[in-house]
């Protein structure tokens, strides 16, 4: 299964969901579940805007499980 490690990223660069959901100028209700992976869908923009922000590259923002 492919899970976004939003938290991981914040956590390593010791920032908060707070900061991120600010920036992203996102509700939060989305923006929760997004980062908590209770979502079936993210844009592409988003996934743009978030790397950017992160500073990270788009496939840093994902990991791969093997949970189903």
């Amino acid at each position: 299964m492919l899970k976004l490690r939003i938290l991981d990223i914040l956590d390593e660069q010791g920032k908060t969901k707070y900061w991120l959901c600010k920036k992203m100028e996102m509700h939060y209700v989305s923006f929760k579940k997004m980062v908590e992976n209770d979502t079936t869908s993210i844009r592409f923009d988003t996934l743009d805007r978030m790397s950017k922000i992160l500073n990270v590259p788009v496939g840093d923002l994902f990991i791969q499980t093997d949970d189903e």
